[in-house]
């Protein structure tokens, strides 16, 4: 690497040490990448690769950072969202690649630290919201031809690159690996609900039990909220567009409603959809005195802060991650973590033990590009089925739990199309 690119930027150096201790913790946590670890150290799948990363910098991300450098890879970073980078862990980074992210950037200085990783001339990419493969793609289109291929972490970044490809724009192979089931049913189920009502705890400290509790959309992240509220003992309302999805959260038990009428009732909002303008001025307008809004979806569009502050007449923060908005007409509105992601803006994110699953897909998904990235085409790849169970299997065992297997009996059977009653 040039020795001008180990430069990194981060908020306070001298947090190193506490950044440390809870990588160290998240590590303990995280058994099955630490086994891909210890296997990569021997093989060195990564050996000359170069990895440019834009994820969110917690804990649980240093564990895939320094899997990536024991695997042989260089790597530069910078976080994918202003609001999510935890300090002491870049801090703690810092030492150890070069990584450009602090809690609280700007949009000029978000850019600014993915172009900083565009600088070291990668040859992989790994993302979570697609915001350094379009920088990418906009920007420095020449980069592409020396990009093997990259991967994508969440829902809302698939959804952006396979519109990309289908178009004809997309310059290089990206692997969803949103799309596993390692990934998608459990990161953004188990993980989403209990870091996003830990998120609103911590910036409220409100009691959720007899609370009105809105969940805008009932994909994966809004039924893990959904399902942690009801849990708390919170009255769930979820809002829908979908037929199927709002069927589902009818048959477990939730309410279904507009939001329209579920703004006029509802004590604590979040939002989960990955679309603009779910919550706007006539939904603000019908609120309850005290109503607190937030978001766990991965883009700051999902409130319209820009309608809520053309409705208000003072804004101030009146705890972390906590502003009050007073309407015209004397009513307050409470928003949290700036319409950003509750989850990681006010608390630390998904848990390491649902991480662990996600960023494993992240490091195979990285080295099988960087063995068959030459030969692969510019579009949206799957993950192999395969790799999710074995994942799986790996976490069971490391929880202590064990599967019945077929005989070969069972397995004859399950192939014989000719038995019958």
């Amino acid at each position: 690497m040039n020795s001008s690119l180990q430069k990194s930027k981060v908020k306070n150096p001298e947090l190193a040490p506490q950044g440390r201790l809870k990588i160290e913790w998240a590590e303990s946590r995280m058994p099955v990448l630490m086994k891909l670890r210890e296997e990569a150290k021997r093989t060195q799948p990564l050996k000359g690769m170069r990895i440019a990363g834009c994820l969110h910098v917690t804990k649980e991300t240093a564990v895939l950072v320094r899997t990536l450098k024991a695997a042989g890879a260089e790597v530069a970073w910078s976080g994918c969202n202003p609001l999510s980078t935890q300090d002491d862990i870049a801090a703690a980074l810092a030492d150890e690649v070069s990584i450009y992210a602090w809690h609280g950037m700007n949009k000029d200085e978000f850019y600014w630290a993915i172009e900083r990783t565009l600088d070291f001339k990668p040859t992989l990419t790994l993302d979570d919201g697609a915001d350094l493969i379009f920088t990418v793609h906009s920007k420095h289109q020449e980069l592409s031809k020396g990009i093997i291929g990259g991967t994508e972490e969440t829902t809302t970044g698939v959804h952006r690159l396979r519109a990309m490809a289908k178009d004809g724009a997309l310059k290089y192979p990206v692997i969803a690996i949103n799309d596993a089931e390692t990934k998608w049913d459990f990161d953004n189920v188990y993980g989403t609900g209990q870091s996003s009502i830990d998120g609103i705890i911590r910036a409220t400290n409100v009691l959720l039990g007899g609370k009105v509790f809105v969940v805008a959309g009932y994909g994966h992240c809004g039924r893990g909220c959904a399902m942690r509220a009801r849990g708390m003992g919170a009255r769930v309302v979820v809002t829908e567009i979908k037929p199927t999805a709002a069927l589902k959260a009818v048959l477990e038990g939730f309410e279904v409603m507009k939001m329209d009428d579920a703004a006029k009732i509802g004590d604590i909002f979040i939002t989960a959809t990955g679309m603009k303008d779910i919550i706007v001025d006539r939904h603000f307008n019908s609120m309850k005195e005290g109503a607190i809004v937030s978001n766990t979806g991965h883009y700051d569009c999902e409130i319209n802060l820009d309608q809520l502050k053309g409705l208000s007449k003072n804004v101030r923060e009146v705890r972390p991650n906590n502003e009050e908005f007073t309407l015209k007409n004397g009513k307050k509105i409470y928003v949290l973590a700036q319409g950003r992601l509750v989850n990681l803006a006010a608390a630390e994110g998904h848990p390491s033990e649902v991480m662990d699953m996600s960023f494993a897909n992240q490091f195979l998904g990285m080295v099988r590009l960087a063995k068959e990235g030459k030969n692969m085409k510019p579009m949206v790849y799957d993950i192999d089925p395969r790799q999710d169970q074995e994942i799986a299997l790996v976490k069971l065992h490391s929880i202590g739990m064990q599967l019945d297997t077929l005989t070969p009996e069972q397995a004859k059977y399950a192939d014989d199309y000719s038995a019958g009653t």
